[in-house]
């Protein structure tokens, strides 16, 4: 309990910022569960696609101090490198 006119102002700040970090946070993770849905799906342009709307959102959680920095870049490595994969698992069979 604050007891205080400034550790109540902070409380009140500090839970104002958890709701819009957990907000954030939130449209992250959905951002990457469409990627990798559409990866699932084998659909190497939608994955495409959702990669290109998942990047910016992810670093926009990096600069608002969400997500870190490294985590952010693997996230986005991980799930090029398996769109890639998508595709070039498409492009035999179009061949053949």
């Amino acid at each position: 309990m604050a007891n205080t006119p400034q550790s109540e102002k902070r409380a009140r700040q500090s839970e104002a910022r958890f709701k819009i970090n957990k907000m954030r946070r939130s449209r992250i993770r959905t951002f990457l569960r469409r990627v990798e849905e559409a990866i699932a799906s084998g659909d190497n342009a939608a994955a495409r696609e959702a990669l290109r709307q998942a990047q910016p959102e992810l670093m926009r959680g990096v600069s608002k101090g969400v997500v870190k920095k490294n985590t952010a870049s693997r996230k986005i490595s991980r799930l090029a490198a398996r769109v890639k994969a998508t595709g070039a698992a498409v492009a035999p069979a179009a061949n053949a």
